[in-house]
């Protein structure tokens, strides 16, 4: 059994893009595969794994559905980020060639993100809970005829071959992942660049959105994220945003103050370092 204070949950089958991001943050951890995102918060929350490797956002499909939804609710804090390069490879049973294959599996993002291949080979798509759990099916089913569009872990882990490797349309398909804990970890101010991310609902006046904003215009921080949810009733019920800074920077500590006066019910789920890849791309923007 592993330790689980040295293990980390991620949702899919073993070889899937968050199995790679849990390696490549914590390659001295076991990695556990969960069937729900629910199942990979709830392994943190009772405590049988260390941490989640949650997937947000992609550079190609966006939002990643109904997480925003769950980390609220889960009690779990942001601890950290993460940016995954994400390298879909055409897999198929060995002494498979181009020419054999009639189908490829897939979950719906990884086979909208390699349209221009599917099309070139003239093969049909068929979707799938996960890239790697579709990987393992193909390797059960020893058929030629199918293959699937998985990562170069899921490759080795069942034996398949791979048929062409940058299988994506779009080379910068970026997957961001947010890394959840029982305990927030909170860096000292200015040890480092950090976020802090957060969620409020306004209160039901008009404008409300526009004043609670405000804050972070005078204040000059930069807000990178911001999206809304609605309620049963449609009516935009709560928001979710990443801001840079520590919420204890003058700055920010004003734009939060500010914002609570227009809002209710705000509450940080985690200050964390910023990724080197974010950093990259906001220091490519200013020289710009």
């Amino acid at each position: 059994m592993a330790d689980p204070k040295n293990t980390i949950a991620f949702q899919g089958a073993p070889g899937a893009n968050s199995d790679m991001a849990c390696r490549a943050v914590y390659p001295e951890m076991e990695t556990r595969p969960c069937n729900a995102f629910e199942d990979a918060f709830e392994a943190v929350t009772s405590a049988r794994v260390k941490y989640a490797m949650i997937p947000i956002d992609n550079s190609v499909a966006g939002r990643v559905a109904d997480i925003h939804h769950l980390m609220p609710n889960s009690g779990l804090y942001i601890i950290g980020e993460h940016y995954q390069r994400v390298n879909h490879q055409l897999l198929a049973v060995p002494g498979t060639t181009i020419n054999d294959i009639t189908h490829v599996h897939s979950h719906i993002h990884a086979l909208n993100q390699c349209r221009k291949l599917i099309r070139e080979l003239g093969i049909q798509p068929v979707v799938h809970a996960d890239t790697a759990g579709a990987a393992r099916d193909i390797a059960e089913w020893s058929d030629k005829t199918q293959a699937a569009l998985s990562s170069s872990l899921a490759a080795g882990l069942y034996g398949l071959d791979t048929l062409r490797d940058e299988a994506e349309d779009a080379a910068h398909n970026t997957t961001r992942f947010v890394i959840m804990s029982r305990e927030p970890h909170v860096p000292s101010q200015g040890s480092t660049e950090m976020v802090t991310t957060f969620v409020f609902r306004v209160r039901n006046v008009p404008a409300s959105l526009y004043k609670a904003l405000g804050g972070f215009a005078t204040n000059g921080v930069n807000m990178t994220k911001l999206e809304s949810y609605v309620d049963e009733d449609f009516v935009a019920a709560q928001f979710y945003a990443d801001v840079e800074g520590h919420p204890e920077d003058m700055l920010l500590k004003l734009a939060l103050e500010e914002l609570q006066f227009f809002t209710h019910e705000v509450r940080i789920l985690g200050t964390y370092p910023a990724h080197p890849f974010r950093l990259a791309i906001a220091n490519g923007n200013r020289k710009g």
